[in-house]
């Protein structure tokens, strides 16, 4: 026969519960012992021909064992009310006997009848009635275990209670059929069950707590997981691990970052198990405070705790790398999230539009949206907008037309936002035709022209030299209530360069719209620098931030196009002086190099002009030698209206220099060229001026 052993119950420690918040004590879950029994064979680990059912007492277990078969008989206490289960040798011959025994096959017809659609209180009292009158603790617990709705646990329970009033542990029962509220996610059930047992003067525990709270988060209810936690200590109960861990998940949802943040502290350091759920959570709190670093760190946690990743924490990751602006830390999650079999949700696909779209990855944002729809994903109006904004800042206009067509075909109605995007992208082409006819479906679609269109019109008018046009949109403007703003004068500055004979009317309305910004430019046109530098510096300084750098750009190119290369250069010092552009020289041992990138084709001329200076006074004044390479680094735009961008521009310009710059083949938007090379024409261009 078999030998048994019982192992104690352990004790828990006490401590205060809010005088340390968390104290430092690991604190267990209340755990259940057995007897297990040892047959001369173990069946495999996990048989496909396995037969699993339960039992009611320890002589069935032992009947069992004599035959063969594994059974481990669970000795129940109120914190562990899980169902005592058995596995029984398939082959055995006694094995459809003792099936029959077990409270599976007894219990059947009362459990499928209770979870049955049929709640009508005729049904319920004949289900009731085939438990029988003599019902033991095991064969409650199995009844009440199997139930999946509220209605009928809560008439069970009230069944089997009235059927064993000198029960010892109430708090069993009760604990077991607020399981069965947790199934279908019926709150209000479990709270009145919690109710019923303080009226009955049943003390609850551990578990009974804990079950409420993991209903509420079943439930999507994380300030209720809040509220039954906090009571815990006002009925003597102490949280274990697991219930903590569930906690980091709540109070993160509630907004109590610092608390959900200590726990998972506390959870590294006690080995707590925290579940995919909890990582997602934690990662979205540290996306909103910014701390994307932290985010990449939890993820990187999850992998090596061997916690496998779901789509709720992939999409958290993804949504926190488009905030961070790190586009291809995105790409390769995604890859991840492909390679581990898990399938992309909607909120997948808008995390990655959105991360795409904010750092102008149009081509990426653009397929995403085509597999988007492949998979039959509906798109909303913000994504659509998002995309529709992606592919105005790079110039996708057959693409906009496709997503804006699409768009409309699926029912959703475009906004003033939409069209105001859709007309940017016709007017960064010059295509004054389109633009205009999406000016007019906008009008007919009940949306009138806010800033942000006027000034895409501004724009298009000027790219295409109708100055006339410009002047006529910015009097519709003032007729429209509608105030200037810095982004809309830059448009008429850029527009004035364009102008040729009408400059004098757009040189009107500049000053029109700011004062300062027009006395500037007429200092420009007219050619005197008496304090220029202060007027413009007072100018730039007074634009926002977002615009600084197109103004200066525009300033630039009117003194160049002037022929006002002093004022031109100062702009350009004031530029560098007040951080608009970043350093556009750099120096090591190998290569000298002039940057640059975001620089307008004026401004890009005269930073040449003062590179080429520096370098021959370099050779000339401290007979300093050059070293071994020397590069321009024009960049390369991504708007697909730029063309080659700078580069174009400046290989035609360094040809007519006759400079000894060559674009690099392998790197581009660079021009490169020898030590000898630069000094040899740096000499000769010296010896000529």
């Amino acid at each position: 026969m078999a030998s048994s052993v019982t192992a104690p119950s352990l004790s828990r420690e006490k401590s205060h519960f809010f005088s340390s918040y968390f104290p430092s004590t690991r604190l267990n879950r209340t755990r259940s012992y057995g007897i297990l029994i040892f047959p001369s064979k173990f069946p495999p680990r996990n048989p496909s021909n396995a037969i699993s059912c339960s039992v009611s007492s320890p002589e069935s277990a032992v009947e069992i064992a004599a035959t063969e078969d594994y059974y481990y008989y669970d000795v129940k206490s109120s914190a562990s009310p899980s169902k005592s289960s058995v596995w029984i040798n398939p082959k055995s011959s006694r094995a459809p006997k003792l099936r029959k025994k077990s409270p599976d096959f007894r219990y059947a017809k009362v459990v499928e009848a209770l979870n049955s659609g049929d709640t009508t209180e005729e049904s319920f009292i004949r289900s009731l009635k085939l438990i029988g009158d003599a019902v033991s603790e095991s064969d409650s617990v199995f009844i009440l275990n199997s139930l999946t709705n509220a209605k009928s646990a809560k008439l069970a329970l009230n069944y089997i209670l009235e059927k064993n009033s000198n029960a010892a542990d109430r708090a069993l029962y009760y604990n077991v059929a607020m399981k069965a509220c947790r199934k279908s996610k019926d709150m209000d059930s479990t709270e009145s069950l919690f109710g019923e047992m303080i009226e009955k003067g049943i003390q609850p525990d551990n578990y009974t707590f804990s079950t409420i709270i993991s209903c509420a988060r079943h439930c999507s209810l994380p300030e209720k997981s809040v509220e039954w936690f906090e009571k815990m200590p006002s009925f003597g109960c102490e949280p274990d691990s697991v219930t903590l861990s569930v906690m980091i998940d709540a109070y993160g949802k509630v907004g109590k970052a610092d608390l959900a943040l200590r726990l998972y502290d506390r959870a590294k350091n006690e080995n707590w198990r925290l579940d995919a759920q909890t990582f997602s959570t934690l990662i979205r709190i540290h996306g909103s405070s910014g701390n994307f670093d932290g985010c990449l760190n939890l993820y990187q946690d999850m992998k090596a705790l061997k916690v496998r990743p779901n789509a709720g924490v992939y999409n958290s990751v993804l949504d926190a790398m488009g905030r961070a602006k790190r586009p291809w830390q995105a790409k390769v999650i995604y890859k991840e999230m492909a390679l581990n079999g898990i399938q992309p949700t909607w909120g997948t696909y808008a995390s990655l539009i959105r991360a795409y779209s904010r750092s102008r990855f149009g081509r990426d944002a653009v397929a995403v949206y085509r597999e988007m729809k492949q998979k039959g994903f509906e798109l909303n109006l913000v994504l659509y907008n998002t995309l529709l904004s992606a592919c105005a800042d790079v110039g996708f206009s057959d693409e906009a037309l496709e997503i804006f067509r699409d768009m409309k075909l699926s029912g959703v109605p475009p906004d003033s936002w939409s069209y105001s995007s859709l007309i940017a992208i016709h007017s960064c082409g010059g295509d004054v035709e389109k633009a205009e006819a999406a000016l007019a479906e906008m009008a007919e679609s009940g949306f009138g022209p806010n800033i942000f269109v006027l000034t895409s019109i501004v724009q298009c008018y000027g790219k295409s030299g109708r100055a006339d046009d410009v002047v006529r949109t910015f009097r519709r403007a003032a007729e429209l209530g509608i105030v200037p703003d810095d982004r809309f004068t830059s448009c008429l500055l850029s527009a004035l360069l364009q102008a040729g004979d009408s400059r004098e009317e757009l040189a009107g309305c500049i000053e029109e719209a700011n004062p300062r910004l027009g006395s500037v430019v007429k200092l420009i046109m007219l050619g005197e620098s008496d304090g220029f530098k202060k007027r413009a510096g007072e100018v730039l300084e007074a634009t926002c931030v977002d615009v600084r750098k197109a103004l200066c750009n525009c300033l630039i190119d009117l003194c160049v196009s002037s022929d006002r290369v002093g004022s031109a250069c100062e702009l350009l010092e004031l530029g560098i002086s007040l951080g608009i552009y970043g350093e556009i020289t750099s120096r090591t041992e190998m290569q000298w190099s002039l940057h640059l990138k975001g620089l307008s084709p004026g401004a890009a001329l005269t930073a040449l002009h003062v590179w080429m200076k520096d370098l021959s006074e370099t050779l000339s004044d401290d007979g300093e030698e050059l070293p071994p390479l020397l590069g321009i680094n024009t960049g390369h735009g991504k708007h697909r209206f730029s063309e080659k961008g700078l580069a174009g521009v400046f290989e035609s310009h360094l040809k007519e220099l006759n400079a000894p710059f060559h674009e690099a083949p392998d790197k581009v938007g660079w021009f490169l060229t020898t030590k000898s090379a630069a000094t040899s024409w740096l000499k000769s261009s010296s010896s000529r001026s």
